[in-house]
């Protein structure tokens, strides 16, 4: 006997995050813009705009109806924002991309002439960074998911509907495509490109190219049933390393047998 009621679903996380919208639906929180906020007099503001206290909004900057920008955001020039995006407390959108020539005398700065462009339904988490482009755009396509603490490098392209988890990172110009699943700590490295609808598991490491659908694990990461593979043999090391000793003190005896045989 069960004690209360139960209602049947076909995916109980899709209809749990289903309530909880028509939850936070029934106490609605009115869009305003703080007072201390710092807004440019160029920057574009949608309808229906948040915008928190501390939040910095540069020159040019573009936002889209409905987003929700969090309290000491900060948005950087000519960066463009899309619609019923949530960006987190402390996020920097359009920061200089990490560009250096070397010099005999050091490093000269390499200037970061481009921007950020975030699609629409875009959430980016706290203190994540997504810096902007030497030229042309970083991108983040429609309806992706960064978590806190992700580092977006310059000409990074993100995919649709692509999510990404905490303390990860894309070096520049890499090109990551829709519905991929990327999780923590990952390291993409740059100038690869990435395929739809690919899952990386937490930690892996990648350093080339990955095709449509693959899963990937490990560094440098490999396809999921290798590494399976991999770490199950890594496990049996200790034991594999005495049995070859063993052998080779077999093998050896042997050898001093055939020798004096001679």
């Amino acid at each position: 006997p069960v004690g209360c009621t139960l209602i049947y679903c076909t995916n109980a996380y899709e209809s749990l995050a289903r309530l909880m919208t028509l939850a936070q639906a029934a106490s609605p929180q009115k869009a305003e813009i703080s007072p201390l906020a710092c807004i440019a007099t160029t920057a574009k503001i949608g309808r229906d705009v948040t915008i928190g206290p501390f939040a910095c909004i540069g020159e040019n900057v573009e936002i889209g109806n409905g987003t929700i920008i969090k309290p000491h955001v900060t948005i950087y020039h000519d960066c463009k924002i899309g619609a019923h995006c949530i960006l987190h407390a402390g996020c920097v959108i359009g920061a200089d991309g990490f560009g250096f020539a070397p010099q005999p005398q050091g490093y000269e700065k390499i200037p970061q002439i481009g921007n950020v462009v975030i699609e629409d339904n875009v959430e980016v988490g706290a203190n994540t960074c997504i810096d902007r482009a030497t030229m042309g755009s970083t991108i983040l396509r429609e309806g992706t998911k960064i978590d806190n603490l992700v580092q977006i490098a310059h000409n990074v392209v993100v995919g649709k509907h692509t999510v990404m988890a905490a303390q990860g990172g894309v070096a520049g110009s890499s090109k990551i495509g829709d519905w991929c699943m990327i999780g923590g700590q990952t390291g993409i490295t740059g100038h690869i490109n990435i395929g739809n609808h690919v899952q990386i598991g937490a930690h892996a490491g990648i350093t080339g190219n990955v095709k449509d659908g693959m899963t990937m694990n490990g560094y440098p990461a490999m396809e999921n049933m290798k590494f399976r593979r991999s770490s199950a043999a890594l496990r049996n090391l200790p034991k594999m390393f005495f049995q070859l000793d063993e052998l080779e003190k077999e093998v050896k005896a042997l050898k001093e047998q055939l020798q004096s045989l001679k």
